[in-house]
């Protein structure tokens, strides 16, 4: 498989990238996990929009899931017609949230363009084998563990340290994880900050518990020096630690 990081930058975009976004490709088909605020635009520089197989929604946020209506444009108005119907996969409400957000359509209209699915705890899509677990954050969130070719990774989404997540990563080649706090600055962000993301600290640690050998910083706020977030997961990983940045392809 290859990965590709289309966006990294958690909760709203950056200054040098989209918000959450990640293509996965393997023998020619592709997944897209995520479609956060600025991400179609990059997308498109990695993966014909009509090359795409399905779009996986971890979770319901705004900075996962804005450029689904920007999507639904191009594929409804392209200059070929509009292009046959593609699977858009998330938790329970996932059709209403789109259609709402995008404000200017129909159930009806916009299920002519999105093949709308609710996540299910193991599905297969092309080549890849997809399997999501419940994770701990204020929404319904979802971690995605996607194999294909004998290899495999795991995309936390969003959420808090839990077990849930060591478990669904166990045996994976590589841990796409969020790492969205810095330990110094978690009191000060909000209450109960366990419940909403990790620590790159933390994420670490769950990387270690769950023993893969190489591990992905993602979901990084544009305020953390992404030196100070490198510094502080360092000594909870002993594997290849990598920092996400846009652009950057991994082969897993």
């Amino acid at each position: 498989m290859k990965l590709t990081i289309v966006g990294c930058s958690g909760s709203f975009p950056g200054p040098d990238s989209p918000a959450s976004c990640y293509l996965v490709e393997h023998d020619g088909h592709r997944l897209v996990l995520d479609l956060g605020n600025g991400a179609l635009g990059v997308l498109q520089v990695y993966a014909d929009l009509r090359a795409i197989d399905a779009v996986l929604l971890s979770h319901l946020h705004l900075d996962h899931v804005a450029d689904v209506g920007s999507l639904y444009v191009a594929r409804k108005y392209h200059p070929e017609g509009p292009l046959p119907a593609l699977p858009v996969i998330g938790p329970r409400g996932v059709a209403d949230r789109i259609v709402t957000m995008y404000s200017d359509s129909s159930t009806a209209a916009m299920a002519e363009i999105f093949d709308f699915r609710e996540h299910t705890a193991e599905q297969q899509i092309g080549p890849f084998t997809v399997t999501v677990s419940r994770m701990r954050h204020p929404v319904t969130a979802y971690a995605t563990r996607v194999e294909a070719g004998g290899r495999s990774l795991v995309f936390s989404g969003d959420t808090g340290p839990t077990d849930a997540l060591i478990d669904i990563t166990r045996g994976a080649d590589l841990a796409l994880f969020e790492a969205s706090f810095l330990t110094e600055e978690v009191a000060h962000v909000v209450d109960e900050a366990a419940d909403i993301h990790m620590t790159a600290a933390q994420a670490a640690a769950q990387a270690t518990l769950a023993g893969v050998g190489q591990l992905v910083l993602t979901h990084l706020v544009p305020w953390n020096p992404v030196s100070d977030i490198e510094a502080e997961a360092r000594p909870h990983f002993d594997g290849s630690l990598v920092i996400a940045r846009s652009g950057l392809v991994i082969d897993v």
